[in-house]
């Protein structure tokens, strides 16, 4: 491990892992998302996000692409229920241009007023498609059924929302949440962590905002819910369970759980819905995780005439989990390091998951994984198996 970090004095916080490989990740991350927002502001951190590319002083929106993309760059954002990031991967060569671009885009952008309304209209196009999509619709859906608004809301928002933003309180938002106190840059590359630092304090500002705290509580609920969709030839279903996370053991024994549960064609709901039954050509479980949430999620696509007996099994395989083996929690452990390995590979990711531990309190846990992963007892795993409770959301044809 080559890892280092600095809080400027600004309040900027630097994460920088060295890699030999002649490609870098740049990602400047604010710890907000949409998990901050109020149920009437619902979307304003993704909205923010897409309107950070459409001009800053210095560039317009086009020059911004051109300059990362005519070095063979790739330029991207993307909006989490805790965060907001944005990055550059390109070679490592040219890390004062992404540097340059990604300061400027995060601390200065204008959002022109014509770019506002135009924005407004390609978010709601972007709800749309995930609406269409079934998969992706029962994905967003079982978040609402296991939580109350605002937080069970999508992260985009609704349309109704998205369009009644002005190009006033976006910037006021911004302005005050958008400041070095409350963001993280990580850089991923065959760099210098002091050329970084130079850089970082020379595009950075100087800008006092508010403290990011949590608008509403987080309230559970559990609800089961059928949509009939024409022109559909399958149902896709989604079922959720709360893992309320009082310690941080937590989350690793989650990550086995859902290892051992759904992941990959040996996972126990692979073998037992596709494998034994033949009910479905996919099934897999998944975690979303945060620092003031977490919940697992299991996916599946069937006939709608399946759709009972699909849920059943996987219920039953859930349960199940309380009476695993040492040897199936062996297994898992190496598998889920193994992922961790296999994950780290990509700057990007690496990248991402820095920040992310960092916004939960310390980036120096990625780098503790695998002793973590190795901590969690089979008496871990058979307590989260006891979590009973669960949400669905079928959409049938």
């Amino acid at each position: 491990m080559n890892f280092k970090k600095k809080i400027l004095g600004n309040g900027l916080t630097v994460l920088f892992e060295k890699r030999e490989v002649p490609v870098t990740t740049v990602m400047l991350g604010v710890k907000y998302g949409s998990a901050y927002e109020t149920e009437e502001e619902k979307g304003i951190a993704h909205f923010i996000e897409h309107l950070c590319f459409k001009g800053t002083e210095k560039r317009t929106a086009k020059e911004i692409a051109e300059a990362v993309e005519k070095v063979g760059g790739d330029l991207n954002a993307f909006t989490h229920e805790e965060i907001t990031a944005y990055h550059v991967k390109l070679p490592s060569e040219h890390l004062k241009i992404a540097m340059e671009i990604i300061f400027d885009i995060f601390f200065n952008p204008l959002f022109p007023d014509d770019e506002v309304k135009k924005e407004s209209n390609v978010i709601c196009e972007e709800i749309r498609m995930y609406e269409d999509n079934p998969r992706s619709h029962v994905l967003e859906k079982i978040k609402s059924c296991l939580y109350e608004k605002p937080f069970g809301m999508f992260i985009a928002g609704t349309e109704e929302n998205v369009r009644r933003m002005e190009r006033e309180k976006l910037y006021e938002k911004h302005r005050s949440i958008y400041v070095p106190k409350n963001s993280v840059l990580c850089v991923v590359g065959n760099n210098n962590f002091e050329e970084i630092l130079e850089m970082a304090e020379k595009f950075s500002v100087s800008r006092d905002g508010q403290n990011i705290k949590l608008s509403n509580k987080i309230i559970f609920k559990n609800l089961e819910e059928v949509e009939q969709r024409d022109n559909l030839q399958q149902a896709n279903l989604a079922i959720g369970f709360h893992f309320p996370f009082a310690t941080e053991k937590e989350r690793y024994s989650a990550e086995i759980f859902s290892a051992i549960l759904g992941q990959g064609m040996s996972s126990k709901l692979f073998t037992e819905v596709r494998e034994k039954r033949g009910l479905v050509y996919g099934v897999k479980s998944n975690l979303d995780l945060g620092k003031n949430y977490g919940y697992l999620f299991i996916w599946a696509g069937t006939d709608k005439d399946k759709v009972n007996e699909v849920i059943e099994i996987c219920l039953k395989e859930f349960k199940k989990m309380k009476n695993i083996s040492e040897k199936e929690l062996i297994d898992a452990k190496i598998q889920a390091v193994g992922n961790y390995i296999v994950s780290s590979e990509d700057s990007n990711n690496t990248a991402v998951n820095l920040i992310l531990e960092e916004s939960f309190g310390d980036s120096n846990n990625y780098y503790e994984y695998k002793k973590n992963i190795n901590n969690v007892s089979l008496d871990d795993i058979k307590k989260l198996a006891e979590n009973v409770k669960y949400s669905y959301f079928v959409l049938t044809p």
